[in-house]
């Protein structure tokens, strides 16, 4: 009871938040190290960092759910940036990996229809990152395959063909982009951003945060911090601070 009159007056809160919309490379974004551990601690307070990477899927797959996860009456408005990071299944060889396979053409027209849909719900092109895969070393990723009695089912100027079409699709849709398979190869030995030739080593994961930071950092700089600094709270009568907080 003495919760509920506190309340009273008090409006709900509702954290902005970015999206990170992915495969394996979002999912495991929050471990340790992890680039998208990095954003959520340098805008805690400011805005959530919402996780919705899904570790093996591919755009078929993704376009499919998307609605499920960002809608107009959930979320959309306090959505401040969205990233869309496929290409690393998607690119896959179809003879060896064809559950996984999308043809480049369907991957790029599954990119642009997120993309649309997105801005369907009022999220605008220049809230939307597109990503694109990092390259492959391939002989590390051989590794992984045969271990599990596969051949290597993915070759780096494969994967670069599907970096071009998403680099192809942010120009056509007015999106950011962030092209990581040119700017990883931009260190002659990019290995050391890769743990297993295809996954981010704690040093990919701390290059992606830093190139993702250079193109979020606009979309976020006027973000205020949410609720006084403990020291402005009055101690004596909390509520005159804490209750109705201008949210801007």
């Amino acid at each position: 009871m003495a919760l509920a009159e506190a309340g009273v007056g008090g409006r709900l809160l509702l954290w902005p938040r970015i999206v990170l919309f992915g495969d394996s490379i979002t999912e495991f974004s929050f471990q340790e190290h992890g680039w998208g551990a990095f954003l959520a601690e340098r805008l805690v307070r400011k805005c959530d960092v919402v996780n919705r990477g899904l570790s093996g899927y591919n755009t078929r797959w993704a376009k499919v759910i998307l609605p499920r996860l960002i809608s107009k009456t959930s979320g959309a408005e306090s959505t401040v940036a969205v990233t869309i990071f496929f290409g690393a299944n998607d690119s896959a060889l179809k003879d060896l990996n064809p559950k996984q396979h999308v043809p480049l053409e369907e991957y790029a027209a599954n990119l642009k229809s997120m993309v649309q849909y997105l801005k369907s719900i009022d999220i605008a092109e220049d809230r939307i990152i597109l990503i694109t895969p990092p390259p492959l070393q391939e002989s590390a990723w051989e590794k992984e395959c045969l271990a599990k009695g596969d051949k290597l089912n993915r070759r780096n100027a494969t994967t670069g063909q599907y970096a071009q079409a998403c680099m192809q699709v942010a120009g056509d849709c007015g999106t950011d982009v962030l092209d990581l398979w040119t700017l990883m190869q931009q260190n002659q030995d990019f290995s050391a951003y890769l743990s297993d030739g295809l996954h981010l080593s704690a040093k990919g994961n701390s290059f992606l945060a830093a190139q993702l930071w250079k193109r979020l950092e606009n979309k976020v700089s006027a973000l205020p911090s949410l609720l006084p600094y403990w020291r402005e709270v009055d101690h004596l009568h909390p509520e005159a601070s804490l209750l109705d907080v201008a949210q801007e």
